[in-house]
């Protein structure tokens, strides 16, 4: 009668745990970036009010019946919404049993959570508020731009998490050129005008660049006609302002420069194709993820070390 000898698993290294949760970490982030994109499309095609003034329930139920295509693109963005917010939470539990004390990835975790939180709080308050729709009121503008910063502070919060994680102790910072770090607050700028810019164009559509321009510089033209004409300049005035970023960043040891650099003229070029097609749903969405890849390189480019 022969006997199977079997081994105990050996115990994975604390490096290696370390890569599985840094990868997760990651995960989370490009998952949430996605429910940011939809969240976008429900704005471009207009289907903010698709459960209607509801919130957490549809038009009343939990599971609208027989719904319309605008309140199954609400329903959608509310249901992944939820799930990232799960995911959120179980990777700062992850965190807190993973990590000692005092480490910067606990943290960063935990004001993930909280970020996520406001962000779910502010997406109710959009359509308490009826802040959808063909809303085209000051309070709109201000409450998105709001909502938008908050969304970019939670990405980066994200980004701090996976890239502390991948060590096992707190990974220290020894900070970043001064370009690097000017360059963060002109990226949100330049995010919130964008936008209000995509707002502006959700609300009012224009047949030509031509007319879309007369639009703008009318006498009775509103403020968010208004704030869509002062993106371009803001969008080119900050993509100077990030490439010297990167410029810096890259004389100084860290390569994430390179690809910071590259993400912005993709960028630029994507603004400018945007404004000659008038601003298409899917060009809309394919600028805002640009706009969050870059403001992620340039988060990650303050955190890489230099020479």
């Amino acid at each position: 009668m022969s006997h199977v000898v079997t081994h105990p698993r050996a115990p994975q290294s604390p490096a290696a745990v370390n890569r599985r949760f840094s990868q997760a970490a990651w995960a989370v982030l490009a998952y949430n970036l996605l429910v940011v994109l939809w969240g976008a499309f429900v704005r471009a095609t207009g289907s903010g009010a698709g459960c209607g003034n509801r919130w957490p329930l549809c038009n009343g139920v939990v599971v609208p019946r027989a719904p319309r295509i605008e309140t199954i693109i609400e329903f959608t963005h509310r249901a992944t919404s939820g799930l990232a917010l799960a995911s959120v939470a179980a990777l700062c539990v992850w965190a807190f049993r993973l990590f000692p004390r005092g480490h910067r990835a606990r943290s960063c975790a935990a004001l993930s959570v909280v970020f996520l939180f406001v962000e779910a709080l502010l997406g109710a308050g959009l359509v308490l508020f009826q802040y959808v729709a063909h809303n085209a009121s000051a309070g709109r503008a201000a409450y998105l731009s709001a909502h938008l910063v908050n969304t970019q502070i939670l990405l980066a919060m994200l980004t701090l998490t996976a890239w502390f994680a991948s060590h096992p102790v707190s990974r220290p910072w020894r900070g970043a050129p001064k370009l690097v770090l000017a360059a963060l607050p002109v990226a949100i700028v330049v995010a919130v005008s964008g936008a209000i810019a995509a707002l502006g164009d959700t609300l009012f559509p224009a047949a030509s660049v031509a007319s879309g321009m007369r639009q703008e510089f009318s006498e009775t033209a509103g403020a968010l006609l208004r704030l869509r004409a002062l993106h371009p300049l803001l969008a080119v005035v900050g993509g100077v302002v990030l490439l010297a970023a990167a410029v810096a960043s890259i004389r100084s040891g860290r390569h994430m420069g390179n690809i910071l650099a590259a993400l912005v003229f993709l960028q630029l070029a994507a603004g400018a194709v945007n404004i000659a097609l008038l601003a298409p749903v899917w060009m809309q969405i394919l600028h805002l993820q640009l706009a969050d890849l870059v403001w992620i390189a340039l988060v990650v480019t303050a955190l890489e070390p230099g020479r």
